[in-house]
């Protein structure tokens, strides 16, 4: 019996592939992952395209120890879905490698990602360098900082994924994640980041309502970017194509 994994898109239930489609309507069991990410679209509107009951699978449950969906998976069809492609986070990996451990059958269905999506902002997505996640909790954290110095060391692009706690109904914000660096940067003074540098703040990309708004750390900070998820871009060295891009979004 197959575990597929299955990638939903960024946008909402209808962007999912009609192979992924036709993989949960075998299914006899399915789980929808609610942590790392969130669709523009409710559990309910999900069913009722898909057809099938879906059980939201939060953090805790899809990485417990006595896993429920391995165990579901040696007798039984079952679907994981996962808001964009279902194998970029870390902890969908590791639940992919138990199963592999349990001698279960894992099927990969593949769809869009915000590591790839960001390239509507114009920017090279081969010229990116290390993404990193900026977390709520971050008041003696400076992980986000280092990639973003390592980054620009090399002229490359750096991507910000920012923390969300859908439970507790938590989001960082663009704004957020600018203050953040801010902060970082004068504890540190090494001038990585500042109130001129140029930034592109990113929110719902993928959905008809997107925004993408290229300017200064300053002029970003006053911006209101409205409902999440949101990822923050600091460019590295511009070619000039991605200048011109970038212009469609100051």
């Amino acid at each position: 019996m197959p575990l597929y994994f299955i990638g939903l898109g960024l946008s909402n239930e209808k962007d999912i592939s009609i192979n992924g489609l036709e993989a949960i309507k075998k299914c006899d069991i399915v789980y929808l992952e609610s942590y790392t990410s969130i669709l523009n679209s409710s559990k309910e509107n999900l069913e009722k395209v898909y057809g099938k009951k879906t059980t939201l699978a939060r953090r805790n449950f899809v990485e417990a120890d006595d896993n429920e969906i391995i165990e579901n998976a040696k007798t039984k069809n079952v679907a994981f879905l996962v808001d964009g492609d279902p194998l970029v986070a870390t902890t969908h990996i590791d639940l992919f490698l138990r199963a592999k451990k349990e001698w279960i059958k894992c099927k990969v269905i593949h769809n869009a990602s915000i590591a790839t999506a960001v390239g509507i902002t114009g920017l090279q997505v081969y010229k990116f360098g290390k993404t990193t996640s900026i977390p709520l909790e971050n008041e003696n954290i400076e992980t986000p900082y280092d990639a973003l110095k390592g980054n620009l060391s090399l002229g490359l692009h750096t991507l910000f994924l920012l923390d969300l706690n859908p439970e507790e109904e938590k989001f960082m914000s663009v704004n957020d994640a600018i203050r953040y660096l801010l902060k970082v940067e004068l504890k540190r003074n090494e001038r990585i980041f500042s109130e001129k540098t140029l930034c592109i703040g990113c929110a719902r990309i993928g959905s008809e309502n997107q925004i993408i708004k290229a300017g200064s750390a300053k002029d970003l900070l006053k911006y209101n970017f409205g409902n999440p998820v949101h990822c923050l871009i600091v460019p590295g060295k511009l070619h000039f194509i991605e200048e011109e891009a970038l212009k469609l979004y100051s």
